[in-house]
C-alpha cells in the first residue's frame, strides 16, 4: 500500500478523501450521499460519495475511518484531512506546550513531534 502525509484538522468534523485517492485504493463500493460542503475557501462542493470503514495506518496502528469523497485538487504533500472523530478514535493527546501529537491503543502510544510536520501546515 502507497503511504501519504494526512493533515490532522481540529476544525473539521469530517475526513476528506480525493477522488484520485480513492480510485487508488481498490477498496469496496462507496455510499451514495446528498450532502453539501462549504470548503474553507467558500467554495460550495457536493461530495461524490462516502467511504466507510477505511483501515488508516498510523505507525504501527491501524483506525477504521469515514472519509467523504470529493473530487478537488489537495496539496499533494496532505491528500487526506483526518478531522476531530478520528483524533477522538485514536484517543489524541495534543501537548502544544512540547509541540508534541500522541495517538494511543489500549496500553500502546506512538508520538510525533508537531514541530517536524509544521512545513505541511495548512495556514
Amino acid at each position: 500500500m502507497d503511504e501519504c502525509l494526512a493533515l490532522a484538522d481540529l476544525g473539521a468534523s469530517i475526513n476528506l478523501m480525493p477522488l484520485f485517492v480513492w480510485e487508488g485504493l481498490s477498496l469496496l463500493e462507496l455510499t451514495l450521499t446528498c450532502m453539501t460542503l462549504e470548503l474553507s475557501d467558500r467554495l460550495v462542493s457536493k461530495p461524490i460519495s462516502i467511504a466507510k470503514d477505511v483501515s488508516v495506518k498510523v505507525g504501527v496502528f491501524h483506525f477504521p475511518a469515514d472519509f467523504v469523497v470529493l473530487d478537488f485538487e489537495p496539496d499533494p504533500r496532505v491528500p487526506l484531512i483526518l478531522g476531530r472523530y478520528f483524533l477522538k478514535t485514536s484517543r489524541a493527546l495534543i501537548d502544544v506546550h512540547k509541540g508534541e501529537l500522541t495517538l494511543r491503543i489500549r496500553n500502546e502510544a506512538i508520538a510525533y513531534n508537531l514541530d517536524q510536520t509544521s512545513r505541511y501546515s495548512a495556514i
